[in-house]
This record gives structure tokens, C-alpha cells and sequence, in this order.
């Protein structure tokens, strides 16, 4: 079975840094793509970042410069280096996974579906305070 549980949402005060944690179990596919998704309340859920097999890394417009993957390290578990974070980042972060291509990157988010990445944690709150 497949489980992913993330893990380091804060709290933080506004301008600092969290690292968020995903830890995958019962996951082997050599072609793969895991990714960090947030969502706000009563909205869907958007695109934060994405790596491929190959440490090939995405992000939309609102990401670049503050959130990041790290590329030097193995992804397992799957970290999520976030700074100069604001209260507007406040959100349910979730990490994910599929056993294909990672969604498209554009600059006004990911294009995604449940064909991409069809594992799911169950989310981590990131909580910052002013």
C-alpha cells in the first residue's frame, strides 16, 4: 500500500523558513514524479513544485525564488525548503506522487489530473503568524 505523510508545517512567524518533510512508503516505480500541492479553504488544490526521476525540477510563477526542492539529496523522503514565507502562504500542504510525467509548468500554476498523480498524503498545515 502506498502512504505518503507529510510532516512540518510550522508555525512560523512571516519572513522565516520551513522545511516540509514527505515520507513514502510502498512507492518502487523507477519512472515516477512527486510533488507538493497547497490548498486554501474551499478551494482546489494548486501546484507548488514537482521533481521527476530524473531531479528534473517545476514551479509555477508564485514559487519561484522561495520554494524549493532540493536536488542534492535522495526523495525519500521528499523535502519541501520554503522561505520568506507570508500569512498569504498560509494553506494545507500536501505532498503526491505518480507513476509518470509530472504536470506542466506555467507560469500561473501546474496542469494537472488524477492520471498524473494519483497518491495523496493527507496534508500538513502550514501555520504563519504576522
Amino acid at each position: 500500500q502506498v502512504q505518503l505523510t507529510e510532516s512540518g508545517g510550522g508555525p512560523v512567524q512571516s519572513g522565516g523558513s520551513l522545511r516540509l518533510s514527505c515520507e513514502v512508503s510502498g512507492f518502487t516505480h523507477t519512472t515516477y514524479c512527486m510533488a507538493w500541492f497547497r490548498a486554501f479553504p474551499g478551494k482546489a488544490r494548486e501546484g507548488v513544485a514537482s521533481i521527476d526521476n530524473d531531479g528534473y525540477t517545476t514551479y509555477p510563477g508564485f514559487a519561484k525564488g522561495r520554494f524549493t526542492i532540493p536536488q542534492d539529496k535522495p526523495k525519500n523522503p521528499l523535502y519541501l525548503q520554503m522561505n520568506n514565507l507570508k500569512v498569504e502562504d498560509i494553506a494545507m500542504y500536501f505532498c503526491a506522487a505518480g507513476p509518470g510525467a509530472c504536470p506542466a509548468a506555467y507560469n500561473e500554476g501546474f496542469y494537472w489530473d488524477d492520471s498524473l498523480l494519483n497518491y495523496w498524503g493527507e496534508g500538513t498545515l502550514v501555520t504563519i503568524s504576522s
